[in-house]
């Protein structure tokens, strides 16, 4: 059998692509998150360092100008010198606000010399620049300008730095979305094979729990369900043999006496008994052929039920007759138990006569002579219950627990007590089920099955079909 292929994205690949969609959305966000952050950093940062060397510069103008005056090729030493170039700082010295400073306003300026400090930040011709100012004990001020882009080159270098880092992670979450993914794949398809295995008529596949305990829990399922298919399919054969069986005995019987009537060796005062044998045989066959096209119907979409308000002790009086008439036959005392008013159901009065009528032969069948069979009728708080007993040879509770599945007790006590076609019991099960009820068996006080089948008192809707 060809297996069907479904033309969509495997497992794999979205783990894969969803754990890689889950790493880029993280290097988005963080890259987001962080550069502002990161950013401001820097700025805080550089205008601090820029603060230090303000006042390391006018530190040291004033060292290298005790006597108060300033000379231009000795205001700091050389390695602060390489340190301002380095990091392009670019010093001015100011002695009135008259002065000139790019960026900086003179009321600045004044502010500066007035008060000994300047920090804040202006424009220049080059851009936007930090700005400190110290004032100095030699006189006049120090401004020092640094280019806001130098902290903002620093801060996209870090930036980027990070923005690799999480890249880099991008790149191994990669592998690891895939490992993960093959490891939960594997078990599915082991399942997915097992599947196929059983649709093809494999019953002893076996699968090995692993992986989540979701994935696990599929082998589980799968492993049970193959055990159930095993023994739905053992006693689906078991029942064909059994029911072939019982076809095949009057099957045997009819064609034998026919071919003894076409050839004639049946002597003349033999042949009313010989088609009577045939009759009999041929009604045998006839009940069965019967208890499996109902049972058969009962899984199918055209049994129908047909619900009345009924008065079911007047059945019951009505099956009374014709079970008392044929247990007399037996030598088999039967008893009815009917409530003396009436039994209101709204229920189908011939399927619960075919349920009456299965439960006493069966009844019948097992009792030995001198025993006795009950037909009883009782209103309960929701409902009416039907009951038969009888003080035959019972069941035992593992009878009991297969009493209504079809030819379960026939396979088990064929050749051991009188059985039937082993479709009896399973007829009243799935009957009283489909007239909203259902059936148990219990031993009776007459010491053998009691087999009851409960009916609510309404019918419920919808009661067309059983499906």
């Amino acid at each position: 059998m060809t297996k069907p292929v479904y033309r969509g994205t495997n497992l794999v690949t979205r783990m894969v692509f969803l754990t890689s969609a889950v790493a880029a959305i993280v290097v988005i966000i963080a890259g987001l998150i962080s550069y502002p952050l990161v950013r401001s950093a820097e700025v805080t940062q550089s205008q601090n360092q820029l603060s230090r060397l303000a006042d390391l510069t006018a530190a040291a103008i004033d060292r290298g100008a005790p006597n108060g005056g300033l000379e231009r090729d000795h205001l700091v030493p050389p390695s602060l010198s390489a340190t301002l170039r380095s990091e392009q700082v670019q010093g001015y010295l100011v002695f009135d606000a008259s002065g000139a400073v790019p960026g900086v306003p003179k009321e600045e300026v004044r502010e500066l010399l007035e008060h000994g400090t300047l920090s804040t930040e202006g424009e220049s011709a080059d851009g936007r620049v930090f700005v400190e100012g110290r004032s100095l004990a030699s006189g006049g001020a120090l401004i020092l300008e640094q280019p806001v882009a130098i902290a903002g080159g620093s801060a996209q270098a870090g930036l980027l730095r990070f923005l690799m880092a999480l890249f880099i992670g991008l790149l191994v979450a990669i592998p690891i979305g895939y490992f993960a993914a093959s490891r939960i794949v594997r078990p599915l398809r082991a399942a997915r094979d097992a599947a196929y295995e059983m649709q093809a008529g494999s019953r002893d596949v076996r699968l090995e729990p692993e992986g989540p305990s979701e994935v696990a829990e599929i082998a589980l399922a799968l492993n049970s369900l193959s055990d159930a298919l095993n023994i739905s399919e053992r006693r689906q054969r078991e029942f064909l043999l059994s029911v072939s069986h019982e076809l095949r005995t009057p099957l045997t019987a009819v064609k034998g006496y026919a071919e003894a009537l076409a050839d004639d060796v049946i002597e003349p005062q033999d042949v009313a008994k010989t088609g009577a044998t045939v009759a009999a045989e041929a009604q045998r066959l006839d009940r069965l052929v019967s208890d499996l096209l109902d049972l058969a119907r009962l899984g199918a979409v055209d049994f129908h039920v047909n619900p009345a308000s009924v008065d079911l002790k007047d059945i019951g009086i009505e099956a009374a007759e014709v079970w008392r008439t044929r247990c007399e036959r037996e030598d088999v005392r039967f008893e009815q138990e009917l409530p003396a008013d009436e039994l209101l159901a709204v229920t189908d009065p011939m399927r619960l006569r075919q349920i009456i009528d299965n439960l006493s032969e069966n009844a019948l069948r097992v009792s030995p002579s001198g025993s006795v069979v009950v037909l009883a009728m009782r209103q309960v708080s929701d409902g009416v219950e039907v009951e038969v007993r009888d003080s035959g040879p019972g069941l035992t509770p593992d009878d009991m627990a297969i009493a209504f599945e079809p030819g379960a007790l026939y396979e088990r006590y064929r050749g051991v007590r009188p059985v039937g076609t082993g479709l009896g019991l399973a007829l009243v099960g799935r009957l009283a089920a489909g007239l909203g009820g259902y059936a148990r068996v219990t031993t009776a006080p007459e010491g053998g099955a009691c087999f009851t089948v409960f009916l609510p008192s309404v019918q419920p809707a919808p009661i067309v079909d059983l499906v």
